[in-house]
């Protein structure tokens, strides 16, 4: 199947790094035509699918187990506790064909089964999950201090163009966040979208305002207890036009970044209390004058969102020359690991009600009580690398092999050799918290690492 060319792209990263549920989803396995129709449009919002129909389908709900391979091992059912991968999904109600993320032959395209997996589940809209509740108290915040005036969108297509990913949000073309290091490209021209501000300019065009943007966002990482290819972001944006700034003695500019710190400030006491707060400048693409806003929590100061005023060159491209307008974005795992002191963010994922009896919807803050710990098991792994080897390749393989079952992997040692080889030691450490895991079953799968390391990196290795 082809996507046309008329789209012609934990530790949750901080916005300095990067700019900065299954209620609603259906999974089908069904018997596609090889080759229907299909495009994608930008109409309400969303991905339109223009596909032929199925002649039959079997529904099967879907629910993967964060702690298992299950969801990244297609036909490979002689494994314990593994289930097909889904071949159909459907997002808000549009339908998304495997076929047509998942092309292991295209080398324009680098997303694996088990990113595929992720899409559609969309925790984020789970009223009584973390990222749930702490999206709902934010929402709730603002309803209050602008009564009226934010509009929420939480469920449009997570599949989005280049253009829209980076160019209408000026990210520069030789930018390393364009990379296919960095960035799940279904082609050339077609990415999971890397953070929510991929809808900022189609908003703006569509003439919203006042808006908050939730979703599930994807990028290519490493792997420890805050790194994740899949976590959520909200961004806000507020428009704000002369009649706001006149009498105020500022220019639209100055009036914008003041309003956004008052607000901004105000969230933070609203998720945290009464906390100590700091403004730091930085940079962000897309805005000029850019902050981040930091408190002081805990012992320490966090990092709690990136923002600033919009780049005018962003609203007149939609058309308006005379407004200015304040934007914000946040990380949902990277607030609600603190505010609920979740250890790890593969937990976020979990289906054991262990985990899920924990929280309840509109009980922000609820602390998280561990309910195991189980023994981790570390594997390590020697090789001599090439000149195309990166660190997120390697973490690739190795979560598309063991899933959620790895919890960390971690350069441990490196050299350079008199003939100029580098080798690098790896020590890849396993652990599920819902189960004991068997020395069989982690030797399976380290052996499958291996093997995979060096057939997909062409690394030899020692």
């Amino acid at each position: 199947m082809l996507i046309q060319r008329a789209l012609s792209r934990a530790r949750v990263l901080s916005t300095s790094r990067y700019f900065s549920s299954l209620s609603s989803i259906q999974m089908h396995i069904i018997n596609l035509p090889k080759s229907p129709p299909f495009s994608f449009s930008s109409n309400n919002h969303g991905c339109n699918f223009l596909k032929s129909k199925p002649s039959s389908s079997v529904y099967v709900p879907f629910v993967s187990s964060p702690y298992s391979t299950a969801a990244f091992s297609l036909g490979k059912s002689s494994r314990k506790g593994v289930v097909p991968l889904a071949a159909l999904l459907q997002i808000g109600g549009v339908q998304i064909a495997k076929d047509d993320v998942v092309k292991e032959n295209d080398p324009t395209n680098n997303v694996p089964d088990s990113i595929f997996a992720k899409l559609g589940m969309q925790l984020h809209r789970r009223e009584n999950h973390p990222l749930g509740i702490l999206k709902k108290t934010i929402y709730d915040y603002f309803d209050t201090n602008f009564p009226g005036k934010f509009e929420k969108f939480d469920d449009l297509c997570p599949i989005v163009t280049v253009k829209q990913n980076f160019d209408d949000v000026l990210v520069p073309p030789d930018h390393v966040s364009r990379s296919y290091n960095d960035t799940y490209y279904v082609n050339s021209d077609t990415v999971l979208r890397c953070h929510t501000s991929a809808h900022q300019a189609e908003l703006f065009r569509n003439g919203h305002t006042h808006f908050l943007v939730t979703g599930d966002v994807y990028r290519r990482d490493s792997i420890d207890g805050t790194h994740y290819p899949v976590f959520h972001q909200m961004e806000g944006v507020r428009v704000c036009s002369p009649e706001d700034w006149s009498g105020s003695g500022m220019d639209g500019t100055a009036y914008a970044a003041t309003d956004l710190k008052r607000s901004l400030e105000g969230l933070a006491k609203h998720l945290f209390g009464a906390v100590e707060m700091r403004w730091v400048d930085t940079y962000f693409p897309f805005t000029n004058p850019s902050y981040e806003l930091e408190i002081f929590f805990q012992g320490k100061w966090l990092e709690v969102l990136g923002c600033g005023v919009t780049e005018q060159a962003i609203l007149h491209a939609s058309g308006r020359t005379d407004i200015v307008a304040w934007a914000f974005g946040l990380g949902l795992e990277r607030l609600a690991m603190v505010l609920f002191d979740i250890p790890d963010i593969r937990l976020f994922w979990s289906s054991d009600e262990r985990f899920t009896s924990q929280f309840s919807e509109g009980k922000l803050g609820v602390k998280f009580k561990p309910f195991s710990k189980f023994p981790p098991c570390y594997k390590d792994m020697s090789f001599w690398i090439n000149d195309g080897f990166t660190e997120n390749n390697l973490c690739e393989i190795v979560r598309g092999i063991a899933g959620d079952l790895v919890e960390e992997v971690t350069l441990i040692d490196n050299f350079t050799n008199k003939k100029g080889m580098t080798s690098h030691c790896y020590r890849i450490t396993y652990r599920s918290m819902e189960r004991s895991l068997t020395d069989d079953e982690i030797n399976e799968l380290q052996l499958q690492v291996r093997e995979a390391v060096q057939n997909k990196l062409n690394v030899v290795l020692r």
